[in-house]
Formats: C-alpha cells, sequence, structure tokens
C-alpha cells in the first residue's frame, strides 16, 4: 500500500477529517480530546455501515484492531487503514512489529506511550484540536496538528559539538564537515543513546543530530530534556540519505518527482520506514 489518503468520518455532532501519507502514524494528547471516540465510530460503522448514523470516507477499507486475537485478525485485515486504540498493549510488543512489517496496510496508532519497536516520523505525531470552522449547531470538527511541527530553530547555530545518532556514512560526513570546520563530533552509536548524552556533556552548545524519519519514539523524551539546557539543539532531517539525494549531487531522472513526494513510491509492505526506502534507491 502506497499513496495519499484522506479519511472523513462524521456524525451529526462530530466530524473528523485528516490525511494520512505513511504507514505509521501516531495520534496523542490528553483525555477528552476525540482520539478514543475516532475509534469508536469506525468501529460502529464497521459493525452497522449507513445503519450506524456515521459517514465514512475513505479510498481504503479503515477498521479496528484490538482484543486478544489480534494476531489473527491483523493476517486478515489487507491494503486497509488499520486504527489501534491506547489501552491495546500489544502494539508495544515484538510480535506486533513483525507482523506489521510484512503487511500492507497503513496503521494509525493511538496512545501517550513511546513505541521503540516501530520506526515512526517525528512529522506523523499529533493531536486533536477542534477547529473554528464548524460551530453552533454544526458538527464540532476535530483536525490534526503536528506537535512537533516547530523543532526548527529561529537563529543561527554556532555548536563547539555535534552529537550524531548515526555511527556509520551520516556520521563520517559530519565528522569530516566539522574537522574542516574545526568542530568536535563524536557518533551516539544509536537514536536511544542520544538522551545520555545529554547531561552529561559539558560542553556548549552542541547540535544533536538524528534521523527524524524513525525518531518518534524518542522525541518527547529528548524535547523534555532540552528544555533544561538551552544551547543544545536538536537537527532532524528526513535521514541522511534524504540529505544526499536533495543534495543535487546524484542525478536520476525519477529522483526530483520521488522527494516531492515520496509517499506515491513507498510501499509499505516492502519498507517499513521512508528511511529504510531511501537508503534503497
Amino acid at each position: 500500500m502506497k499513496g495519499k489518503y484522506r479519511v472523513l468520518v462524521e456524525t451529526n455532532r462530530l466530524k473528523y477529517e485528516f490525511i494520512l501519507i505513511r504507514n505509521i502514524t501516531i495520534i496523542k494528547g490528553n483525555s477528552a480530546t476525540g482520539k478514543s471516540t475516532l475509534v469508536n465510530l469506525i468501529r460502529d460503522y464497521e459493525e452497522l455501515g449507513t445503519d450506524s448514523g456515521i459517514e465514512l470516507i475513505c479510498e481504503k477499507a479503515c477498521v479496528v484492531l484490538e482484543g486478544r486475537k489480534w494476531q489473527r485478525d491483523l493476517a486478515d485485515i489487507k491494503d486497509s487503514i488499520v486504527f489501534i486504540d491506547e489501552g491495546n498493549k500489544f502494539i508495544k510488543s515484538k510480535e506486533f512489529a513483525e507482523q506489521m512489517k510484512s503487511s500492507d496496510n497503513y496503521y494509525v496508532l493511538i496512545t501517550r506511550e513511546k513505541l521503540p519497536m516501530l520506526p515512526y516520523s517525528v512529522k506523523e505525531i499529533y493531536g486533536f484540536r477542534e477547529s473554528k470552522k464548524y460551530y453552533g449547531i454544526k458538527p464540532v470538527y476535530h483536525e490534526f496538528y503536528g506537535i512537533y511541527d516547530n523543532l526548527a530553530a529561529k537563529v543561527p547555530i554556532c555548536p563547539v559539538q555535534i552529537i550524531t545518532e548515526d555511527s556509520n556514512s551520516g556520521y563520517q560526513f559530519f565528522k569530516e564537515l566539522c574537522d574542516l570546520a574545526g568542530i568536535t563530533c563524536i557518533s551516539a552509536h544509536g537514536k536511544s543513546n542520544l538522551i545520555k548524552y545529554i547531561a552529561a556533556t559539558q560542553t556548549n552548545p552542541v547540535l544533536f543530530i538524528a534521523d527524524g524519519a524513525a525518531f518518534g519514539s524518542e522525541i518527547e523524551d529528548m524535547i523534555n530534556l532540552l528544555e533544561n539546557y538551552p544551547n543544545y539543539k536538536l537537527y532532524l532531517p528526513e535521514s541522511f540519505e534524504w540529505l544526499l539525494l536533495s543534495s543535487g549531487f546524484i542525478k536520476g531522472k525519477d529522483l526530483k518527482h520521488v522527494l516531492e513526494a515520496p509517499e506515491e513510491y513507498i510501499e509499505s509492505s516492502k519498507y517499513f520506514s521512508w528511511e529504510a526506502f531511501l537508503q534503497a534507491i
């Protein structure tokens, strides 16, 4: 499954409308923001159709996955958008990650917990908010907002040290640049290790670099810690491969189109993340 999909779920009181472009989308947020209500509506529509009083419009089937028999049920779900509400603990398991990896579905996971088994992007972590588009007797309109949309630094950064998540080609690239500029560059040897360097690093200012395409499980802890270190900054390009392909040094007749709309080229059953696709180009 690949591509961009609009999902609209509506009753006479509520309306949800959003666009999905990756195989993994995370919805977070506090209680009573409409997250579980969305899943309940999709479940009701799945069981009763239009008799439920719910309108669901999407190019793909939308289904709810839950309960003890999730493995059996997921094996039968093909080419669909799968919604999973918080409370289903299996979404943190290695078994779920493995079964999800080989499926051709998109997944919308509603959870406030980190999911280290899954490579999800910081760009695909959303909350719900009520929009002013609808009011009074019209439906309450719930829309997505990107929780981590405002990570970009507002001023130039002049670090004296750079710490990369990568320990291979990405690290080697940044190390060469840093050597030319007289900046120290070290590798944290993995995304989960970046956090360990925050309190341990005494040098200021510091720039941390990680692949945004798979850093979703670490981003909340990282942001919370960085609030105590105003001279520490975080840079999250899509991936090191994305930087190279976007640079213009690598030529390909379809490359421009791929970078403009990667969701049209990345088959979810073949590539678990956009990063994996970019590595294969």
